[in-house]
């Protein structure tokens, strides 16, 4: 019941930045792990980058270096932060939460980034 809602998807062209951002009302988000995932068409969901709650990252080896993860846990938002994009950054990206209290997960609806050549 955790609701996150993402935004800041946009159509882009190659080399191009965009700024994702991932909020939510949860009063516990300052002690969660969050995440980015990814979605491509007629691919599976897969791994982009997340963020502890003590700032520790983690990043996917194919944006390390042009995407950046983000919180704000006073305004409970989560960004992601993409520079030089390519296009086979095509995908609706999803915002997930960790609640390791809970062992439970939860994800966003998605926001769609597209690339052209």
């Amino acid at each position: 019941q955790v609701q996150l809602v993402e935004a800041g998807g946009d159509l882009v062209t190659r080399g191009g930045s965009l700024k994702l951002s991932c909020g939510t009302s949860e009063i516990t988000f300052s002690i969660y792990t969050m995440g980015w995932y990814r979605q491509a068409p007629g691919k599976s969901r897969e791994f982009v980058a997340t963020i502890a709650h003590d700032g520790s990252t983690n990043y996917a080896d194919s944006v390390k270096g042009r995407f950046t993860i983000s919180r704000d846990n006073i305004k409970k938002l989560v960004y992601l932060q993409m520079n030089d994009l390519k296009p086979e950054d095509t995908a609706v990206y999803y915002c997930n939460a960790w609640d390791i209290g809970a062992s439970a997960g939860y994800w966003g609806r998605g926001t769609r980034v597209t690339v052209s050549s």
